[in-house]
């Protein structure tokens, strides 16, 4: 553990992503002071810059907590990441800079190891950070936020996905390695048109999964990644 702001901001990131601290969990700003070695003003600066970002909820005269998840977080999530993860999709494509590529090619690297060996909560990370890179790369203010928003329960809904217990799921996990370099693949190649097919793949992938466990009862992803999702990301392009 990093002491300091800047530890305090990483660990509770990456504890809020690997479902280390569970979603609406209260945040003491005491406790967390003390375990970091810094006063309450910049822990508050901290807490105040995750609620920006989307992993915390500060409540009036009740303090902060972990952003939650119920059945309307989880409908939205459902209804608009592929539309989001498409036009991410896109725009990186037409915006990637080669700094990005390399960044994106080493955190594959890591992903991979951390798939090999099993290590769950780097799978989480490095996944996460594979996506956050794709949407660097979109260059888009307005997309960028959303996209960090959605990774964020992309990544707590989805933690089972990177804890396989059969060999289906095992399976699975060596498709999403591959679709990560098919990815980079079609990046470097400025094929938008594959990278908006893989989303849809991709997204199909880890959305059974997740559907396995939380998926709001009748709301069902595949309908809306053949039906809604799609037709708009079609009209788009």
């Amino acid at each position: 553990m990093k002491s300091g702001k800047n530890g305090l901001y990483e660990d509770l990131k990456r504890q809020i992503l690997t479902m280390e601290l569970d979603p609406d969990e209260d945040l003491d700003e005491v406790v967390l002071g003390e375990r970091y070695g810094v006063s309450r003003t910049p822990v508050r600066e901290i807490i105040r810059r995750l609620e920006g970002e989307g992993y915390v909820e500060i409540r009036e005269n009740r303090g902060a907590r972990v952003a939650p998840m119920n059945h309307s977080t989880l409908r939205n999530f459902f209804l608009v990441a592929p539309m989001v993860y498409a036009a991410i999709g896109r725009l990186a494509v037409q915006n990637f800079k080669p700094r990005q590529m390399t960044q994106l090619k080493d955190t594959q690297e890591r992903f991979r190891t951390a798939a090999g060996s099993k290590d769950a909560p780097s799978m989480v990370l490095e996944n996460n950070r594979f996506h956050e890179i794709m949407g660097e790369m979109s260059g888009n203010v307005y997309l960028q936020p959303s996209l960090g928003r959605l990774l964020i329960d992309h990544a707590r809904i989805g933690h089972t996905f990177f804890r396989p217990r059969n060999e289906d799921m095992e399976k699975r996990l060596r498709v999403a390695v591959e679709h990560h370099d098919a990815f980079i693949a079609a990046i470097a190649a400025h094929d938008e048109d594959a990278v908006v097919d893989l989303v849809f793949e991709h997204w199909e992938l880890s959305r059974e999964n997740m559907e396995m466990f939380i998926a709001p009862q009748g709301l069902k992803a595949d309908a809306l990644v053949d039906g809604p999702a799609k037709l708009q990301m079609e009209k788009l392009s």
